[in-house]
């Protein structure tokens, strides 16, 4: 059943509105690096959401495990992210102010409560709760490769310096901020790098099964055209 073009309309306003001011508020809040993961997952998320799922919304029998096993593959690396301060050691990489805090707030508390309620959506048909799942198999599915590059870059932050250093970076005092440089640890690991590929399996199976099902459905439909002569 395909979404009418009045749903459609009320479901791009605030996705296109997320797509732009959670980038920026990003951005003024902690810095680039960040925002530039987050944002580029938002924008290539919401191109696959609107070239599918926003018209004609997923079978939630197909959608929704996919989505609930990439979330939950995704808790279980953000607890080795919390375990070995990713956000300090963000902030020490890109000398941005990533608190412990404020980590916990996005990724242990708000994210959860939003991965519910897409849920619900998705079992719904919710043309919104589409963009959200797509964004998360983007991101997680996608993007966590960004954990093994993390440890080859130079910190901006004492990179000489093995031991974890406190500063206050833009007026916010950021504790514990480990050095995860190999050339400086002679190991290579970097906060939650030994889990990133847990949420990826599904996240990355899951553009697959969707993208190929659409394709499927457009060979299917062709074959159904009548011939002309």
């Amino acid at each position: 059943m395909e979404t009418s073009k009045k749903t459609r309309v009320l479901n791009l306003i605030p996705v296109i509105a997320f797509c732009v001011i959670a980038p920026t508020a990003g951005y003024l809040k902690i810095g680039l690096p960040p925002v530039i993961i987050v944002g580029s997952s938002a924008i290539i998320g919401f191109f696959f959401w609107y070239f599918t799922y926003l018209k004609k919304p997923a079978d939630p029998r197909i959608i929704l495990p996919l989505f609930v096993f990439t979330v939950a593959l995704l808790q279980i690396h953000i607890i080795e992210e919390y375990q070995s301060g990713f956000g300090p050691a963000m902030s020490r990489l890109f000398d941005i102010p990533w608190s412990e805090k404020s980590f916990l707030m996005v990724f242990a508390l708000v994210g959860p409560t939003i991965y519910t309620l897409t849920s619900l959506g998705l079992y719904y048909r919710i043309p919104i709760a589409g963009f959200i799942a797509w964004f998360i198999f983007i991101g997680p599915g996608v993007m966590e490769f960004t954990h093994f590059i993390f440890p080859l870059i130079e910190p901006k932050l004492d990179p000489e310096n093995f031991h974890a250093i406190t500063r206050t970076i833009n007026g916010t005092r950021i504790a514990d901020m480990p050095n995860y440089y190999v050339k400086t640890t002679g190991h290579y690991y970097f906060a939650g790098m030994y889990t990133a590929i847990l949420p990826m399996i599904p996240g990355i199976y899951a553009i697959y099964r969707l993208t190929r099902k659409i394709q499927v459905g457009n060979k299917w439909m062709k074959q159904k055209e009548p011939c002309s002569f």
